[in-house]
């Protein structure tokens, strides 16, 4: 089986309307970061182009790659992203009390962005040669001791929101296989009663999130200045916003993080309700068409990619824009193609081209 395939066919069965939502999707961030850049002085929307021509590159490459090669490779894959998590822990930058980040040059790798794409791949090679609709104990302890090392790799950096993502993408995905509801009962009885014992290993600042989260009032010019600001600038807005660069809090520096974590209160500012609503649909969009391709494919590998990067991305955009509201705690999750990071743009848009590939091959390949 050829790894790769630049059959013309692909491009002409290629999903527009999601390629359609991604390209839109992609000038909101570059406007979005403009503006941050001008308030900044930085240039963060320069080097967020470079990246989305990286991304897009790579996507496009993935797309024409058979995604039904990666059960080969998936230990590969594996291997390489512990060595990578590892690396970061003997010799990664730290920022903000944690030390997540490869310096290579002018650039920084982040690998536990990576990592979201790597759970998807193994989770859905794993329930994918199995052909049980209900799954019990047995059928998702190889999938969890799979994932169980870059997961403690990630912890120990400690970076508690991907953490916790990784384990909603992971669950999403087993739902999605299917369990057994004595499964269901008991992860959800166990995965409570670890509460505790995570709350006991969490960093000073990351109880700190948590306490300001149940009471933003705790420490308004502190831990809660973040968050405030961010409802503040959300409120702003209203149904049409300020206009492009005409928000206070953005411009006037003090919203912060608005090109990474608090980017989409930036967005809210700027164009109100009603540009939040334009972005909202068109991740709609990409999310039906993600569905769409999970549905109507008739190889479970490609059902499970599909469905898995669809979850991988639709949480991080949940996550976010309700960490920026105040109705979850800050963790620092980036909405997805918004916020600034080469990792998380690099990692959103290889999964797009797994979509791509998953969707060319129902038409062109023969089961």
């Amino acid at each position: 089986m050829a790894m790769f395939n630049f059959d013309r066919k692909i491009l002409l069965h290629m999903d527009w309307w999601l390629v359609f939502s991604l390209l839109m999707i992609m000038g909101i961030g570059t406007t979005n970061l403009y503006s941050a850049s001008i308030a900044s002085g930085q240039s963060f929307y320069l080097k967020q182009l470079l990246w989305y021509l990286v991304g897009l590159a790579a996507a496009g490459a993935l797309m024409f790659f058979d995604y039904r090669n990666l059960a080969s490779l998936r230990f590969l894959i594996l291997g390489a992203i512990i060595i990578a998590l590892g690396l970061v822990l003997v010799i990664g930058k730290t920022a903000g009390g944690a030390q997540r980040w490869i310096p290579l040059g002018p650039f920084h790798f982040q690998p536990s962005e990576f990592a979201k794409l790597t759970f998807v791949v193994l989770l859905a090679q794993h329930f994918a040669k199995k052909e049980e609709t209900a799954f019990g104990y047995k059928g998702i302890l190889q999938p969890l001791f799979l994932v169980s090392v870059p997961f403690l790799l990630i912890f120990k950096q400690p970076d508690l929101g991907t953490s916790g993502l990784l384990l909603i993408i992971v669950g999403s995905i087993i739902l999605f296989a299917g369990l057994k509801w004595s499964v269901v009962a008991t992860l959800a009885v166990g995965g409570l009663s670890l509460m505790p014992v995570l709350w006991k290993y969490m960093k000073p600042y990351q109880k700190k999130r948590i306490e300001i989260f149940l009471n933003p009032e705790l420490d308004l010019k502190g831990a809660g200045y973040h968050v405030t600001q961010s409802k503040i600038a959300v409120g702003s807005g209203h149904i049409w916003g300020n206009g492009f660069m005409q928000g206070t809090q953005g411009q006037l520096s003090f919203l912060p993080e608005s090109h990474t974590d608090f980017a989409f209160s930036l967005w809210s500012e700027e164009w109100g309700l009603a540009g939040c609503i334009v972005l909202l649909c068109l991740y709609l969009v990409l999310f039906s068409r993600g569905l769409a391709i999970a549905s109507r494919t008739k190889d479970r590998l490609g059902a499970f990619l599909a469905f898995g990067v669809t979850a991988m991305i639709f949480w991080q955009v949940m996550i976010n824009a309700s960490m920026v509201l105040g109705i979850f705690p800050v963790v620092g999750i980036p909405f997805p193609l918004i916020s600034y990071g080469g990792s998380s743009v690099v990692t959103t848009l290889l999964g797009i081209g797994l979509l791509l590939s998953v969707d060319a091959r129902r038409s062109i390949v023969k089961r």
